[in-house]
């Protein structure tokens, strides 16, 4: 057989200790002329049983003896050292052994010819040569017939004709064994790219998750990915760290019920079912979840992220949740909070002094109105920055105290923009306002007036080229709707996204020499929201930028 029909076989025999192709060439040689010779060995046994007339037949024992002899050669030649087809000159001997066998026992046994069945099943199924094995498996067992008559002499057609069966037979067997080991081969083949190509994603797979393992390693990012039942899939190094800081001193290996995870006032735990790994479980997709991990001075504060895996099918196969370690930053901006408290103190106390000194002032009733005017000016702006003050204490605690009433919105406008037109005069900037006469609503006067104030100040100040600012007031849909549009600079759509957090300035303010530290659109959102209402913006790089915010009327 060839390499790949010799090695197709690979099921237990009970014959066989092992699976056939692993065995040796020599090995596999031997077992193949195996049949035959058991077979030859019955028909030796039957002959001396029943027919021992025949065994004088010179014929006869030159059939046992080479049967013998190539069964001996099966074993002794080193079949591995010659080509590898060379051991089919086997299966060929037998032909000429067994038409040895046939001549001299016809008489006793009829049939010896059709041992020709086992070196034809060998010559096909090798594989080798596949279209002289078909032609051998026809023309040997013709020869086997035919020529002991042709030696003789004196045949008929009739008696050629009478013996054309067992060939024909044989060539049936044959091309069926041919067409089989062929097919077999083929599926072999392909049974081999298949397992080659499974071979090569398989090692693609592997590298990419010494790969995959060696990214999540590297990161200073905790990461944990678990199935749909919330066993744990994967853990990077960061995270066994986390796992370990959160684990209770006398547990070495608890579960996620028995972790140290805390709320953010850092001594409360945190209910099971709120753990952002139970979350995560259940299927919910959170971002930035603050928990504290751990006791003591080692606690550290971690913001936890989680995304939903799903099947093929698109069902929840499981959750991947990210731990980021953001105890600095936590730290930084709880030092930061406490300073600008202090700070918020500090001025508390000299501007409630300007202010009872500007009140006592404006008491005096011998004042001009040109004298007057200037000192309203003081105690407005100062009332301003005590509120300012109350905010930033207010922002450090949370809180942000309104005391809505009737007002008429449209002249809190006007009063914010009177006051701006020194400050736009001065730096060339004409202030529009589009309003009705009166516009009505249930609001905090001190407060919109701020968010009116900061509003119109921005504007003037990011349009340091000059150019126009416009308020504009309308009702609309039950809500007090005010827009402030500028000219000026403009936003970029990152900066946009952070215009409204504490303490932001974009990158070009911090390089200009505008003034200014980051609170006022925070503040202003926060009264807006106060009252129940939104505040947005739409702005343009070097085009403008126009804030609009709505509160119900």
């Amino acid at each position: 057989m060839n390499k790949q029909a010799w090695n197709i076989s690979s099921g237990r025999m009970p014959l066989f200790r092992r699976p056939f192709h692993e065995y040796s060439l020599r090995g596999r040689v031997t077992l193949s002329q195996m049949p035959l010779s058991v077979t030859v060995g019955f028909t030796a046994v039957l002959v001396l049983a029943f027919f021992p007339e025949t065994l004088p037949n010179p014929l006869f024992i030159s059939f046992l003896v080479s049967q013998v002899i190539i069964l001996v050669l099966c074993y002794a030649v080193p079949w591995e050292r010659l080509p590898y087809p060379s051991f089919l000159v086997i299966p060929l001997l037998d032909l000429v052994s067994i038409a040895l066998g046939r001549e001299g026992g016809q008489d006793s046994l009829t049939g010896i010819s059709l041992m020709a069945v086992f070196p034809v099943i060998w010559l096909c199924a090798s594989g080798v040569f596949p279209r002289t094995a078909v032609a051998l498996s026809f023309f040997g067992p013709l020869g086997i017939i035919w020529l002991p008559l042709l030696i003789k002499g004196d045949v008929s057609g009739q008696d050629l004709a009478r013996s054309l069966l067992l060939p024909i037979m044989m060539l049936g067997i044959g091309v069926s064994i041919t067409v089989m080991t062929l097919s077999m081969v083929r599926q072999q083949r392909d049974l081999e790219d298949k397992d080659s190509q499974l071979q090569g994603v398989l090692d693609g797979s592997k590298r990419q998750e010494r790969l995959l393992n060696t990214v999540l390693d590297t990161v200073h990012l905790g990461v944990l990915a678990v199935d749909a039942d919330g066993n744990d899939i994967l853990m990077n190094r960061k995270q066994r760290a986390h796992h370990q800081l959160a684990s209770p001193p006398d547990n070495p290996d608890p579960n996620e019920s028995q972790l140290l995870v805390f709320a953010q006032d850092r001594t409360t735990p945190v209910p099971v079912e709120e753990r952002p790994v139970r979350r995560a479980v259940l299927g919910e997709q959170f971002t930035d979840y603050l928990v504290w991990l751990g006791s003591g001075d080692e606690q550290r504060a971690i913001t936890t992220s989680a995304r939903p895996m799903t099947d093929q099918d698109g069902n929840f196969a499981g959750s991947v949740i990210v731990f980021s370690d953001v105890t600095d930053l936590v730290d930084a901006l709880a030092a930061k909070d406490d300073f600008v408290s202090n700070v918020s103190h500090e001025f508390r106390t000299p501007l409630t002094s300007i202010l009872g000194y500007v009140e006592l002032l404006l008491d005096d009733d011998d004042l001009t109105d040109y004298q007057r005017g200037p000192l309203e000016i003081i105690q407005r702006n100062s009332e301003r920055l005590l509120t300012l003050v109350s905010d930033l204490l207010s922002s450090r605690r949370g809180q942000l105290i309104i005391s809505p009433h009737a007002v008429d919105v449209a002249e809190l406008v006007r009063a914010s923009i009177s006051a701006a037109r020194p400050k736009a005069a001065e730096s060339g900037i004409s202030l529009r306002f589009d309003a009705p006469e009166q516009l009505e609503a249930h609001v905090d006067s001190a407060r919109i007036s701020q968010v009116l104030d900061n509003l119109v100040s921005n504007a003037i100040k990011y349009s340091p080229d000059g150019g126009e600012v416009t308020v504009s007031l309308r009702s609309e849909d039950k809500h007090v709707v005010c827009s402030v549009s500028d000219n000026g600079m403009g936003m970029s759509e990152q900066d946009q996204k952070e215009a409204f957090a504490k303490f932001f300035r974009s990158e070009s303010v911090r390089n200009s020499a505008i003034p200014g530290v980051g609170l006022g659109l925070s503040i202003s959102k926060a009264i807006v929201e106060a009252h129940g209402g939104t505040v947005s913006l739409r702005s343009a790089k070097g085009y403008g930028t126009t804030f609009t915010f709505a509160l119900p009327a």
